[in-house]
């Protein structure tokens, strides 16, 4: 099952290619100043709307990062007005996060307020149910850090947010490219491979080696 790591020196890899993918990259997480280093220094091209693209999801996933989500719900709203109505997992996630902020910043009584008005009202589909009722239980907690819903405090909790987030513009909104109009994909093409190459491992294992005891593991793999 396992092949040599030297055999794969001698699959050629072109330049470009690689590049294209680095950048590919760079530009779904926003990485601005590196995408500009990266094509002063290659050659490859980004149009204008693409780099705007990439600042405004920067502003917005800034925003999401540093617990203010109700002005990264704002800046959505303004490139894409339908993306939260239509997308209702996202929009509680990110009502959410408020709803964490003021909880860390001690405002119990605002946090009370804001989800009776805001979270309550998806209490009405089950599937938020158990969320709502997480959430709810932080304000019985003075120290909510140490509750067993630690977790939806965390900054892992916002990055997954704000991921979700990224992606979801990613998917609708529309940029001008080379006389066309388009949308750049959900997933940056190294995620892709990453993705592409993690399942042929997975299904290469489980057809030669159904007695392997550990499954595929891409970390480990990347180490050899």
């Amino acid at each position: 099952m396992d092949v040599d790591p030297r055999q794969y020196e001698n699959i050629k890899i072109n330049d470009n290619d690689t590049h294209n993918i680095i950048l590919s990259y760079l530009i779904h997480g926003c990485y601005k100043d590196t995408v500009e280093s990266l094509i002063t220094s290659t050659g490859l091209k980004v149009s204008p709307p693409q780099l705007e693209n990439m600042e405004k999801r920067k502003r917005i996933l800034h925003s999401a990062l540093q617990g203010n989500a109700l002005d990264a719900i704002a800046l959505t709203e303004q490139i894409s007005p339908d993306l939260l109505e239509n997308n209702k997992d996202l929009f509680f996630d990110l009502l959410s996060l408020h709803f964490v902020e003021l909880i860390c910043s001690k405002k119990c009584t605002e946090a009370l307020e804001f989800a009776q008005a805001k979270l309550t009202p998806f209490g009405k589909v089950s599937k938020y149910v158990q969320k709502l009722e997480d959430f709810m239980a932080l304000l019985a907690y003075e120290e909510p850090e140490k509750s067993p819903m630690f977790h939806l405090l965390s900054f892992e909790y916002r990055q997954h947010v704000a991921d979700s987030l990224n992606r979801a513009i990613l998917g609708v909104y529309i940029f001008f490219v080379d006389e066309a109009h388009g949308k750049l994909p959900s997933y940056s093409e190294l995620e892709r491979l990453i993705q592409q190459a993690t399942v042929v491992r997975q299904c290469l294992s489980e057809e030669l080696g159904k007695d392997v005891q550990s499954a595929f593991s891409l970390k480990e793999f990347v180490k050899s």
